[in-house]
């Protein structure tokens, strides 16, 4: 059986009048769907570590920090069927960081060169995240499970 590929997923959570968690969508890739910064951990790097690193090269946000591990997921990759383990991460964000920007992705994975339209969104969310990737926000609130929407 082959190891799992280990990730790391963050639920950036900004706290104003209602919480909101930061999400991006592929500019020039609607296929590609809403998504939380996500991505794999490197050979010797902490899970903590990997995740505050993939947030940056993801949405070019460097404030925020961890509050704690929320959930392990063990889920095949939705296209390749590769076996895959995601921790995924509480943050918070500062209540003053922007409502919406773009990040140009730079560094050295897959995303590099790809643009990336980040925004807050209110929780709990009216729409589920690409691959699920909101399975698991009821671990930090209740009230933010996943919506029974069907997806987006």
């Amino acid at each position: 059986m082959t190891d799992p590929r280990v990730r790391v997923a963050a639920y950036v959570i900004r706290e104003r009048t209602v919480p909101e968690v930061l999400v991006f969508d592929h500019v020039g890739m609607p296929a590609a769907g809403t998504q939380i910064p996500a991505g794999g951990v490197g050979s010797g790097e902490e899970p903590k570590q990997a995740v505050l690193r993939e947030v940056t090269e993801e949405t070019g946000l460097s404030t925020a920090e961890v509050i704690r591990r929320i959930a392990v997921e063990d889920k095949p990759h939705p296209e390749t069927g590769q076996p895959r383990r995601t921790t995924f991460f509480f943050l918070r964000a500062p209540a003053k960081t922007a409502d919406a920007w773009e990040h140009r992705v730079e560094g050295d994975g897959t995303d590099t060169g790809l643009t990336f339209a980040c925004r807050f969104l209110p929780l709990p969310l009216e729409r589920s995240l690409a691959d699920e990737q909101d399975a698991w926000l009821g671990r930090i609130d209740p009230g933010w499970a996943t919506p029974t929407d069907g997806g987006a």
